[in-house]
C-alpha cells in the first residue's frame, strides 16, 4: 500500500457501505482523515486515522470469508436488537457480517466476511451469480408446477428470472436461481399453488454446503477462494453484457 488505499475502497472494505455510498459520504463531508475533511480522491496511507460521523472506522487487513450452516430460526443481520442475530450466535473473534441474506424459517449455507468489496460483488444481482437450494412442499409436484417455476413467476411486481429446477422426490426438487428476491422461492411456490415446508441453500457460486454440521462454521479453503476469485472478475464482464443486454432489448420494444 505505498501509495495508499481510495479512501472509498478503504471505505467499501471496511463493510460501512458500498464505493458509490463512501462516495457520497465523503461528497457530504461526513469523512475524516487524520482529522481533516476528507475530498473525491484522497488515498488513506497505512496509520492514518479514518472516521465517518467521527466514529473510528478500521478496515481489516487480513480477509475473513466463512462457510456457516446456518439453523431455522437465526436471522441474517448483524442488528444487536434482534436476539437471534447470526453475529452474535456464531461469536466469531473477529468483525464479520452476512455476505447476502438467507431467510429466518430457511437454514442452509451463508458466507460472512470483513471484507466489504468481495460481500458487494458476491450480491450484486446483475452478475447471474448462482445458489442452489433444495426444498419441499407440501403436495406431489408436477410437471407444470417445474415447467412455470422454470420459466419464470410474477412476484413483488416483476416476474423472476429463468431459473434450473429438478424434481429430487415426490415432494422436493433442487432449484438454482442467479437473483436474490426478498423471499423468493416461497412466494413462488405460493404463487402457483404449493407451500415450502423445508428449504435448504446448499451453495453459494462455487462454495458447497458439503456435510457441514447444522450451527458450525468453516473458514473458505485457498482452492475456493482462488476460483471464487477468477468467477467474480469472469462474472463481472457477463453482468456488464446482460446489463447491455437487457437495455437493448428494452430500446428495441420501444421502437416496436
Amino acid at each position: 500500500m505505498e501509495n495508499g488505499i481510495r479512501l472509498n475502497k478503504y471505505l467499501s472494505d471496511a463493510g460501512i457501505c458500498s464505493r458509490r455510498q463512501a462516495d457520497t459520504l465523503i461528497e457530504q463531508g461526513k469523512v475524516k482523515v487524520d482529522g481533516k475533511t476528507a475530498i473525491s480522491g484522497t488515498r488513506v496511507q497505512k496509520g492514518q486515522k479514518v472516521t465517518v460521523n467521527s466514529k473510528e472506522i478500521k478496515r481489516q487487513d487480513n480477509l475473513v470469508l466463512i462457510a456457516f450452516h446456518k439453523p431455522k430460526g437465526i436471522v441474517c443481520t448483524a442488528e444487536k436488537r434482534e436476539k437471534n442475530n447470526i453475529i452474535d450466535y456464531i461469536q466469531y473473534p473477529e468483525r464479520i457480517y452476512p455476505v447476502g441474506r438467507l431467510d429466518k424459517d430457511s437454514e442452509g449455507l451463508i458466507l460472512l466476511t470483513n471484507h466489504g468489496e468481495l460481500a458487494n460483488r458476491i450480491c450484486k444481482a446483475r452478475y447471474y451469480h448462482e445458489k442452489e437450494y433444495i426444498v419441499t412442499v407440501n403436495k406431489p409436484i408436477e410437471d407444470s408446477f417445474l415447467k412455470k417455476m422454470a420459466e419464470g413467476v410474477p412476484i413483488l411486481g416483476t416476474v423472476t428470472r429463468p431459473c434450473k429446477i429438478k424434481k429430487e422426490g415426490r415432494c422436493s426438487f433442487r432449484i438454482i436461481l442467479t437473483q436474490g428476491l426478498n423471499r423468493q422461492i416461497r412466494r413462488m411456490c405460493e404463487y402457483l399453488g404449493y407451500q415450502v415446508t423445508t428449504l435448504k441453500r446448499v451453495r453459494i457460486m462455487n462454495v458447497e454446503l458439503g456435510d457441514l454440521k447444522v450451527g458450525t462454521y468453516r473458514d473458505v479453503t485457498g482452492k475456493e477462494l482462488k476460483q471464487l476469485s477468477q468467477m467474480l472478475l469472469k462474472e463481472r464482464g457477463n453482468g456488464t453484457k446482460n446489463s447491455e443486454n437487457q437495455r437493448a432489448n428494452k430500446n428495441s420494444k420501444r421502437g416496436k
